[in-house]
């Protein structure tokens, strides 16, 4: 490997049964490329994740019925909410991302290991 050249490996998931922060911080490791041991924080070196049967993901607890996402539209009273049963109902790959996004450092780095995280259905 030559000094300037990042080795990307691709790593499947299948998302069968797991719980949903359990897996989102596997994946946001795998990103970020923490896994390696030429690991620096101001780098992105991380690998690339392909997601399977997120369908199929599991949530403990009642977070199902329970659990909303917001945000804000930037007027007064535009704060919008939405459930994750429906959110999970119309895109479970999105419920996942989130949960990834969350977990990624807030930096510019962020947007560019977002990108490597693919979904298979």
């Amino acid at each position: 490997m030559k000094k300037n050249q990042i080795e990307r490996k691709t790593h499947i998931i299948d998302a069968k049964g797991k719980p949903l922060g359990r897996l989102a911080s596997q994946i946001a490791i795998l990103l970020r490329g923490k896994h390696k041991p030429q690991y620096q924080p101001h780098l992105d070196i991380g690998d690339f994740v392909i997601v399977k049967n997120v369908e199929k993901i599991k949530f403990t607890g009642k977070k199902f019925e329970k659990k909303k996402y917001y945000r804000h539209s930037g007027y007064l009273g535009g704060l919008k909410e939405i459930p994750l049963k429906k959110l999970f109902a119309k895109d479970p790959a999105l419920v996942l991302k989130k949960a990834v996004w969350g977990m990624l450092p807030k930096n510019k780095l962020r947007a560019k290991m977002i990108k490597r995280l693919q979904f298979e259905k």
